[in-house]
């Protein structure tokens, strides 16, 4: 009887980035601030990379009146001062063209449905159409309305229309809940990408295959020995040009509903049967739905909101949010939120996870501590040794990696103990930089991959969580609003939330030379 062998792929094969067929972009906001910053970069640095098709173009939609030309030339401009190679950048402007209208009338939709026509005969596209909503929340429905009435969402046999929605998905349970009705008027889930721009960094991904490929971890992996995780989104910049967004968001929509519930599922979702992106998204709705719901009453003892008001960053002195430009001088908007989560199932029963996230901090940092417990008997207790746990250190940004913090012993006497950080940097071992978030995720979408794409109903669970923490804040307003100074770790009250429980926030102070030193309270 003939045995079969087993296929292998090589890790050359493995690493090699799948390049989609014929393509089209569309971006309605295309003279934004979004899309001259992250998406014509990422769409050129694909071109440059070789890794979009042949049979490609992008149509930009906009208010703004340009012509293609003009439309170009402004692409051109900005690319050149990157000092990108002018032949790459003329070859690329080939394929760029401009459209401009109101998203409210129809006769800009009748022209987008000709240029379409147009441009796909010329570039032979096949009528596949990739839609991506640069523009603010409020007219989403109105773009996507539009596009469902002059059938550019109909999915032809053989080709494809799919549409990146950014966040934020609704600004409560109710309001996501209409726009994802409406979308699905018109639109079949697999042809909706909506879009956090987080689980398309290396570093996120990164979390699923250090945790699913390595054996090592999944022992421990559990409330047998973590005692706690917090996960940590420091910015050191304040609202800067997005204050009118801001002020209608708030941190906890702009963070929390998102990006940081996207990563805590990564960190304690149960492994999936495969990595296809039904099974990946299954397990972190599951997930999701196990977190602990807060009642009303109970959400002061869970959470920390506050403001930053004026204060020192790196030796200069910063204006408090509410003197910033645009905002309400008395505006009661949150600019830091830190939150106790507890996920009610048999992996992660008693492990409380913190997490936390500010606007002019003292330090940007986005990481996450999985600090495992002490150890059930140390025999160094008589010589007054204060061994410290162990501390799994994911870091996001801005130093991309992981390190691993252990006690071992340093050249000394016998009980000579010290903290031994085993540090793993990406941009230091593969000595080239990865791709950019909206790469990945614009090649994603083009494959048709929603891996790294949020589900409907897993939206759905991250707004019922924290629309009663919504409704309660603005039916506060300014009480139980805390301040905290620009430069600060946030308002003593987010370490108390930790003090509670015997626990601390980790330490995040590093010395000149960029090493961690000892501060066990930071204000």
């Amino acid at each position: 009887m003939e045995q079969k062998t087993k296929t292998r792929i090589s890790r050359a094969q493995l690493c090699e980035e799948i390049k989609p067929g014929p393509s089209s972009i569309i971006i309605f906001g295309a003279s934004g601030d979004l899309t001259f910053r992250k998406l014509i970069p990422s769409i050129y640095t694909l071109f440059k990379k070789n890794l979009l098709p042949e049979e490609f173009f992008l149509l930009g939609i906009a208010r703004t009146k340009y012509t293609d030309e003009e439309y170009r030339e402004n692409i051109k401009s900005r690319l050149l001062e990157e000092k990108e190679d002018l032949f790459i950048v003329d070859k690329f402007l080939e394929k760029i063209f401009y459209l401009s209208g109101y998203y409210n009338d129809d006769s800009l939709y009748t022209n987008l449905k000709n240029r379409l026509n147009l441009l796909d005969n010329i570039f032979k596209t096949n009528q596949n159409y990739l839609f991506y909503l640069s523009t603010p929340p409020n007219v989403y429905l109105e773009i996507i309305k539009r596009l469902g009435n002059f059938e550019l969402t109909v999915e032809k046999e053989g080709s494809y229309s799919r549409i990146i929605i950014e966040k934020p998905f609704g600004r409560d349970l109710k309001t996501s809940q209409e726009i994802d009705k409406e979308l699905h008027k018109y639109l079949n889930e697999s042809q909706i990408y909506r879009i956090d721009h987080y689980l398309g960094k290396e570093t996120v991904q990164n979390i699923m295959m250090l945790r699913f490929a390595n054996i090592v971890f999944e022992p421990i992996w559990n409330y047998k020995y973590i005692d706690n995780v917090q996960i940590t989104v420091a910015e050191t910049l304040g609202v800067e040009h997005r204050a009118g967004y801001f002020e209608q968001a708030g941190l906890l929509r702009d963070m929390f509903q998102n990006h940081m519930m996207q990563l805590l599922t990564l960190v304690a979702m149960e492994p999936p049967a495969s990595l296809e992106d039904r099974s990946v998204r299954d397990e972190k709705n599951k997930l999701l739905k196990s977190i602990r719901s807060y009642d009303k009453k109970d959400i002061d003892k869970y959470f920390v909101r506050a403001q930053y008001k004026e204060g020192f960053l790196n030796g200069e002195e910063v204006s408090a949010y509410r003197s910033e430009k645009n905002v309400n001088p008395n505006s009661n908007i949150e600019t830091f939120v830190a939150g106790k989560f507890n996920i009610d199932n048999w992996r992660w029963s008693g492990v409380p996870f913190y997490l936390r996230a500010g606007k002019r901090l003292k330090r940007r940092v986005t990481e996450i501590a999985i600090i495992f417990k002490e150890v059930p008997h140390s025999i160094f207790a008589k010589n007054n040794l204060d061994l410290e746990q162990n501390i799994l250190i994911l870091n996001i940004q801005p130093d991309e990696g992981f390190s691993l913090k252990i006690q071992a012993k340093q050249p000394g006497s016998k009980l000579c103990l010290n903290t031994l950080s085993m540090d793993f940097n990406y941009n230091d071992f593969f000595k080239f930089k990865g791709p950019d978030a909206y790469e990945r995720l614009l090649l994603d979408a083009m494959v048709g991959d929603q891996t790294l794409f949020v589900r409907s109903d897993a939206m759905d669970v991250s707004w019922k969580l924290f629309t009663p923490l919504l409704e309660k804040w603005e039916e506060q307003k300014d009480k139980g609003l805390l301040f905290y100074p620009a430069g600060s770790w946030g308002p003593i009250e987010s370490f108390k939330l930790l003090e509670k429980d015997q626990r601390q926030w980790r330490n995040l102070e590093l010395n000149q030379e960029g090493e961690e030193i000892r501060a066990d309270k930071v204000f």
